[in-house]
């Protein structure tokens, strides 16, 4: 039996973007906490060529966003990328989770075979299939930066576990 492309994504995308929001949310207790300044922590990062914190999120946000309106069809939400604050990053991640929310199963399931464009920031362009755009490409993505988000915080004290980063399962 085939999977849902829409399953195979949305509910994902949404389970992981709010269990990021709940870590941000640590994060800000944490610095509040500890007399840190919020903005170390959202310019910090795991090694000197590495994105920051804001960039992982962002890039999490982007990807999620990529994936499915690429696959419904539809266009993107556009974001400022200027977020510094965990406030900012927050509503971008809210704002992510309402786009997604607002799809249906019958705009992205069927999408196996579809062909999608992806253009990247340098203009160079790549084909991929609806399934192989989101399983591997926009999936792999995403967990790399909502993974490495959850570990510049860990790295800097948060008292962060796996059941953070997990979040609860989502039904859509």
């Amino acid at each position: 039996m085939p999977i849902s492309m829409y399953k195979a994504s949305a509910p994902i995308f949404v389970q992981f973007l709010a269990s990021l929001s709940a870590v941000l949310d640590k994060a800000a207790a944490h610095a509040e906490a500890k007399k840190i300044d919020p903005a170390a922590l959202v310019t910090a990062r795991l090694y000197p060529d590495m994105f920051p914190l804001a960039r992982q999120v962002r890039a999490a946000t982007d990807h999620a966003v990529s994936a499915c309106s690429k696959l419904a069809g539809v266009d993107a939400p556009s974001f400022a990328n200027t977020e510094t604050t965990f406030p900012e990053l927050k509503e971008r991640i809210a704002k992510t989770i309402d786009f997604i929310r607002g799809l249906t199963p019958a705009q992205v399931d069927g999408t196996e075979d579809k062909t999608i464009t992806f253009t990247f920031p340098s203009g160079a362009t790549r084909e991929f299939t609806g399934q192989s755009l989101l399983l591997n490409f926009c999936l792999p993505h995403f967990y790399f930066h909502t993974t490495t988000a959850y570990d510049i915080l860990r790295h800097n004290g948060v008292e962060l576990a796996k059941r953070d980063f997990m979040g609860a399962p989502v039904t859509l």
